[in-house]
Order: C-alpha cells, then sequence, then structure tokens
C-alpha cells in the first residue's frame, strides 16, 4: 500500500496531494483563539467533512465547489484506514484565493465590540441603536487577511481586498473581489433561510474560494461547520446578550473563565462540545452521524 504524506497542515486540516486531486482529512483536533488545543474531540473531523457535504450539495446552483466524493473507495487504499473514515473528502484542485470571506448577519464577538467602541464593524457604519447579537438590517461582508498558523487574521475592507487581490492576480483584482463578495453574500442569503427553518440562526461564517484551471471562482475548503461558523437556537433567541450555540463559542467561553487552563479542557467540555456538533448536523440535515 502506498503511504502518502500530507503537504500541508492546518490547525485542523491536513491536505494530500494525489496527483491530479487533493485529499482534505479533517482531523478531531480542536483550536481556539489561533491555538490548537490539547485535546481532540472524537468525531468532530467526521461532523466537519459531512456538514461541508451536505452543503456543497445544497449550493451548487450558486456557485461550483471544489468536492469530488467523500467515499473512501474513490480514494487511495491508505485513505481506507479507520481513521480516515468520514473524515476525508477528495477535492479538485484549485489555486487559494488569499482573502477569507466573512459575512455577518448578526453583530457579536469582535464586530459587537467594535461596535460598541465606534459604532462601526470593521468600517462599515450600522445603525445606531443595536443591541449584542442584533440581526443587521442587511448582511454584512467583512473579508480578512488569510493568516499563518499562530498569527492572527487581520480585518480589511472590500476596497483594501481588491489591492490584496490586484497583486496575486495583476489585472483581475477586482473582478475576483467583486466575484467571492456576491457569492459570499449569497450562500449566506440561501442558508442562513435555509438554516432558520430548521431552527439554527447563521449568525456569521467564513468562506474560501479559489481558481479552477479555466480561472473560474470555485468554493472551497470547509463549508457552514461549526468551526468556521457561529450556530444559535433559534428557539429562545433574543437580542441583548449573548446566544447559547451549538459551535465553538462553548470553548472559547469555557477557556475565557479559565485562563489557567493552558489550553487543556476537561472531558466534560470535550463532551459537551462534540454532542453541541453532532446536534447541529442532525438539526440542519435531519439525519443522526453515524
Amino acid at each position: 500500500m502506498k503511504e502518502f504524506k500530507p503537504v500541508k497542515e492546518g490547525k485542523v486540516r491536513e491536505i494530500y496531494d494525489i496527483g491530479d486531486a487533493l485529499i482534505m482529512y479533517a482531523t478531531d483536533r480542536i483550536s481556539a483563539f489561533d491555538v490548537i488545543l490539547k485535546n481532540k474531540v472524537d468525531g468532530k473531523g467526521k461532523v466537519l467533512t459531512q456538514m461541508s457535504r451536505f452543503w456543497f450539495d445544497l449550493t451548487k446552483d450558486i456557485i461550483p465547489n471544489h468536492m469530488i466524493s467523500v467515499d473512501t473507495k474513490d480514494m487511495p487504499e491508505f485513505f481506507r484506514q479507520p481513521q480516515f473514515e468520514g473524515h476525508v473528502m477528495l477535492c479538485k484542485k484549485l489555486r487559494m484565493i488569499p482573502i477569507e470571506c466573512i459575512v455577518r448577519g448578526y453583530i457579536t464577538g469582535s464586530g459587537w465590540k467594535s461596535y460598541q467602541e465606534n459604532g462601526t464593524v470593521c468600517g462599515i457604519r450600522l445603525p445606531e441603536g443595536l443591541l449584542e447579537c442584533s440581526k443587521l438590517p442587511e448582511p454584512i461582508y467583512t473579508p480578512s487577511t488569510k493568516a499563518a498558523i499562530g498569527d492572527h487574521d487581520e480585518n480589511i475592507s472590500y476596497e483594501q481586498s481588491i489591492n490584496v487581490l490586484e497583486k496575486e492576480f495583476p489585472g483581475h483584482g477586482r473582478e475576483y473581489a467583486t466575484k467571492i463578495k456576491d457569492a459570499t453574500l449569497a450562500l449566506y442569503k440561501k442558508c442562513a433561510d435555509y438554516a432558520l427553518s430548521r431552527g439554527i440562526i447563521i449568525a456569521d461564517t467564513k468562506f474560501e474560494f479559489g481558481l479552477n484551471e479555466n480561472g473560474d471562482v470555485v468554493l472551497g475548503d470547509e463549508m457552514l461547520t461549526p468551526d468556521s461558523s457561529r450556530f444559535w437556537p433559534v428557539e429562545g433567541y433574543e437580542a441583548g446578550h449573548s446566544q447559547p450555540s451549538f459551535d465553538k463559542q462553548f470553548v472559547r467561553d469555557w477557556l475565557k473563565a479559565n485562563p489557567d487552563s493552558d489550553y487543556k479542557l476537561p472531558q466534560d467540555v470535550i463532551d459537551k462540545t462534540i454532542a453541541k456538533y453532532r446536534e447541529a448536523y442532525k438539526l440542519l440535515t435531519g439525519k443522526e452521524l453515524d
């Protein structure tokens, strides 16, 4: 059996090059505040892969995506080992666009902090009188740069994103900046409406895009997972305070409350985290994760 080594390792994902395609492996690692925690959350990577699969299928009418298959039978024998089952996705190769495409439908987190200071989020002025976790009049697009592991992403304006992409793709900066902004907002609106019908508010999320061999913009990486999004239950939602969540916010809150934890989680926090991820998957897809 031919062995493969990852060509790139992120905080959670490992990428393998199999020649004409890539395999993305969502591990059970968990990160918070740009730090990889010392614990693993068993089954988390499977939720990420299978939830991305669900959303890619749901939104392929809006923009093409990089997913080919999540069936290990379509992959080299090496990936039919138990640790990969359900965790891996066979993907088209893309030239990734170096922008994190963040969309916010509700004001929370760093956006709420910024709004309290000066009435803006990432330079976008918002109406007066918003409360913490208020729904915004319209979703806003707040891109950021992609940082290396250990560094922080930097929020930038849409105009700054044009400059970043012009350096990366001379003559096409504005074109690609516009395409990824429009796609981000279209994806969010469709998926947020769908999630609302299933009892989940998608407060914010991020997307990543790349270019295929024809120069077309394609959706890549992960999509609308509890790692990349804030999911709140519709039931009990009320602006004016923080919300219970189905995502990593639970872990972030515990770490903030326990500053001496050295990024090590107790078992009950791990158990509650995977339970929240699995519950979100069931609500959104209508299926239990095997």
